[in-house]
């Protein structure tokens, strides 16, 4: 199994970014996908998750209204648009593979990308 990040980069406050993430070898449309963030010095959080079918998303709620995950199964890949970022969105960004949705615990995911740094200036 392999996940791949990437889509991250430098934007200004109030800008806009889309992650996207690459799975492979795995049944994708089997497993719910997780965006979680790590910034300097803290702890990894979970951010946003989106069942199997793409049908249901949740998110942490300062994500609510600017962030949304979406999936494309036909190309086993995973979204997150962010929109009207702040410099506390500065993160390194992951993403990760669950077999039940609606979990932001790290140790729900078995497989995990490699992360893609965002960094959002004032």
């Amino acid at each position: 199994v392999q996940l791949q990040a990437s889509g991250g980069g430098l934007v200004q406050a109030g800008g806009s970014l889309r992650l996207s993430c690459a799975a492979s070898g795995l049944t994708f449309s089997n497993y719910a996908m997780g965006w979680f963030r790590q910034a300097t010095g803290k702890e990894r959080e979970f951010v946003a998750a989106i069942s199997g079918n793409g049908v249901s998303t949740f998110y942490r709620d300062d994500a609510n209204g600017r962030f949304t995950i979406s999936r494309d199964n036909a190309k086993n890949t995973v979204y997150l648009q962010m929109n009207s970022l702040k410099p506390e969105d500065t993160a390194v960004y992951y993403c990760a593979a669950s077999l039940y949705y609606r979990r932001t615990p790290m140790s729900d995911y078995g497989y995990w990308a490699q992360g893609t740094q965002v960094t959002v200036s004032s």
